[in-house]
């Protein structure tokens, strides 16, 4: 393979919904690109994209899979991307280092919450974007009743490019309005038949081509005035105000494919060679400094970004990157810009899915591959003696979805973890956690599926039995009102004793509130002397205020920081149901110490006890996580998930229509989220999405925490 300088690459995401053909289109793009001798399917399970066992077990895309393409002297690289909103990761991955995506539509589906998360996604990245409605040759397909949805959800911006004289079981031609011709396929697809406009289509072509080209005179003001003054545009001129629509996301073309049957193929990757962006044309990236890098293949030292990684049998970390600057050789000694370490690159490779294309160099813009690194992990930078850049642009979506896990064997507990953050290496979305304050492994993931398909990698690849639980969920306590309490440890047993006593209140904490002057509690009045007052944020979140208002030397000032750990230790474990504890302003006031017997141990212990005593009468409440979830569903289907939210303790905060779709957005607790990704599914035949994010503690209700305080009650039973 020749170096392809940057002006002459296109980087192309492919995504949509599960479903709509994009592994079956990229294989047909590598037939056509000559990199293969014969197109595999996903069914035949000899897909060069969809090769790893997992994907060939379930059928269906989990990685987002590199390739390269070389047509019309230009280099294609393309990433095909899963469509399960479960492996989203992969999406966000591939917008993040190219430049254009490719909406593949399933043309019998139509819109679905899939093609809408996938439109959202480009949205959100600001990437150019051209629709492909694929499965024409199916039954039940209306293409102008797709277009209708498309541009209900993305607006007039929506553009035929093409569009089919008939569709299901007869489909073979399309009218292409950009050259007005006809093409026409033979029942194996590839090279078709392109001839004029027959008459009977004429009238048609010319109208939408007049939409087309004035779509494209909208997208560019020199275009525009030659539009008013001649009321045409030449080929050429249509195919710069598209380029122009595109990447102001003012146009979105559509095409005509039959992936399945390789019909359309050859043409779209001739549209994305001549009119997708080349990395050039795009604003530049921008390093943790908040500086712009140039795709520049002549800066004096290369500097490129590791995307992704994944682990093969028999080689390793295999290591995927973006040249972001200058130009990289084979054998360059570059410097880990994250880790300090130095690295050799010692090949160079192109992408060709399962497998790699060896080349010399690669310029700046263009996608590579590298084997046998010592030390990179994906987000790192690698950078040429001169150069000093690091990147950070790849953020990853919340996970939606949890479980403990744990190995069958709690011996292999450290192995489990070792193949954890192998598959995590591979899969930045999903999250790994040791809960110390939960005592359980938590796994995060996009949805069941997600978890479903590492669970399925770790028993049959690694060979390790793993089981799933239902995760614990972290409460918090706190309290309601003020409470006053105190506490004498006392000990006696042969030699020295211990003794210390502490005589404390406790109440709820705000951030802001005044100095504590005076309490009353049983007709009695505590006047506070605030001698001092240490703040502690949290780790878990919140608070613990701890103020010393001890007079007369009732407790010697060595003693308070016991005490204050003591307290610490049951904030750890609160009174309640164990859960650690928030918000609370401690004001120890009084005391007595023995001028033999009271030590460190004995104060702490008693500021301890004495805590407790005073949380169980301060109005003690438990607080759970909320989170605000957004649903994306389509009418028909809006009663039915809203029913299903308000049986899950949710608060609806509030509906709106977007893109032809419902957004509706809610606070639920995440105890009831728990299958919430599956159910949602269910409810909405796989057509709706949903997004979720922590927003804060809020108080169970009461019928809630009484269950809760009976199940740590009959806990504690079951340990003594």
């Amino acid at each position: 393979m020749k170096t392809y300088q940057t002006g002459e690459i296109r980087n192309i995401a492919i995504i949509g919904s599960s479903g709509s053909g994009k592994t079956t289109l990229a294989e047909a793009m590598l037939f056509e690109g000559g990199v293969i001798k014969r197109r595999g399917s996903v069914e035949a399970k000899n897909a060069v994209c969809d090769y790893s066992p997992v994907e060939q077990e379930y059928g269906y895309s989990v990685f987002a899979t590199p390739f390269c393409v070389e047509w019309n002297n230009k280099k294609l690289n393309i990433i095909d991307c899963p469509g399960a909103d479960d492996f989203v990761g992969g999406a966000v991955t591939a917008l993040n280092v190219t430049e254009a995506a490719v909406i593949l539509v399933n043309g019998q589906a139509g819109l679905d919450g899939g093609t809408m998360n996938a439109f959202r996604n480009t949205e959100t990245y600001h990437k150019p974007a051209v629709f492909g409605i694929n499965q024409l040759d199916r039954d039940k397909v209306d293409f102008e009743s797709v277009i209708e949805q498309l541009r209900e959800a993305c607006g007039n911006k929506v553009v035929r490019v093409q569009y089919p004289i008939a569709t299901g079981e007869g489909f073979n031609q399309v009218i292409d309005v950009l050259l007005m011709k006809r093409y026409t396929w033979k029942p194996e697809g590839g090279v078709p038949t392109i001839d004029d406009v027959p008459e009977d289509q004429m009238e048609r072509a010319l109208e939408l081509r007049s939409e087309l080209v004035e779509a494209a005179a909208e997208c560019d003001d020199a275009m525009l005035e030659k539009f008013f003054e001649e009321g045409d545009l030449s080929e050429d001129e249509i195919r710069t105000g598209i380029r122009h629509g595109l990447l102001n996301r003012t146009m979105f073309p559509v095409f005509c494919v039959c992936a399945h049957k390789d019909m359309g193929v050859r043409r779209m990757m001739e549209f994305l060679g001549n009119v997708a962006p080349s990395p050039l044309e795009v604003k530049p990236l921008v390093n943790t400094e908040g500086v712009e890098v140039p795709y520049d293949a002549k800066a004096a030292a290369p500097s490129i970004f590791f995307y992704k990684t994944t682990v093969e049998p028999h080689i390793g970390e295999v290591n995927y990157f973006k040249v972001i600057s200058g130009t990289l050789h084979e054998g360059d000694d570059l410097v880990n810009a994250d880790r300090g370490s130095k690295e050799r690159i010692a090949q160079i490779f192109s992408a060709a899915g399962s497998s790699r294309i060896q080349v010399s160099e690669l310029v700046a813009g263009d996608l590579g591959v590298t084997v046998k690194l010592k030390d990179v992990k994906t987000g790192n930078t690698l950078n040429g003696k001169g150069a000093d850049n690091k990147f950070n642009f790849i953020q990853y979506p919340d996970p939606k979805y949890r479980r403990s896990v744990k190995p069958v064997n709690e011996s292999d507990m450290e192995k489990m973890m070792a193949i954890l953050n192998r598959l995590r290496l591979e899969d930045p979305t999903y999250i790994i956690e040791q809960s110390r304050e939960l005592k359980q492994t938590i796994l995060q993931g996009q949805g069941e599926f997600h978890l479903r398909t590492l669970k399925w990698t770790v028993e049959h690849m690694d060979k390790l039995a793993i089981e799933f639980e239902e995760p614990k969920i972290p409460y918090r306590e706190t309290i309601t009102k003020a409470a006053r309490s105190d506490y004498r440890h006392k000990k006696q047993s042969g030699g020295s004793g211990q003794f210390g006593e502490v005589h404390l209140i406790v109440e709820p904490y705000t951030e802001g509130m005044p100095l504590p002057e005076t309490f009353k509690f049983n007709g009695q009045e505590f006047k506070m002397n605030v001698k001092g007052m240490d703040e502690f944020p949290l780790e878990w979140g919140g608070k613990l205020v701890f103020i010393n208002s001890i007079v007369g030397g009732a407790i010697d000032a060595r003693f308070i920081p016991a005490i204050q750990k003591g307290i610490m230790q049951r904030m750890e474990q609160g009174p309640l149901t164990g859960s650690y504890a928030r918000d609370i302003r401690v004001i120890v006031y009084d005391g007595k110490m023995h001028p033999v017997d009271s030590n460190e141990i004995s104060f702490m212990l008693a500021g301890r006890n004495a805590f407790s005593q005073a949380f169980k009468e301060a109005g003690p409440k438990v607080l759970e996580p909320i989170y605000d979830v957004e649903v994306l569903v389509p009418g028909d289907r809006m009663g039915d998930v809203m029913s299903d939210l308000q049986g899950r303790r949710a608060i609806i905060m509030g509906m709106e229509s977007e893109r032809g779709m419902q957004k509706l957005v809610a606070k639920v607790p995440l105890k009831e989220m728990s299958d919430y990704s599956t159910s949602l599914s269910s409810i909405s035949g796989g057509r709706a999405s949903f997004t979720m994010k922590f927003a804060s503690y809020e108080l169970v209700p009461t019928d809630v925490q009484n269950q809760l305080l009976k199940d740590y009650e009959a806990q504690q039973q079951d340990k003594d």
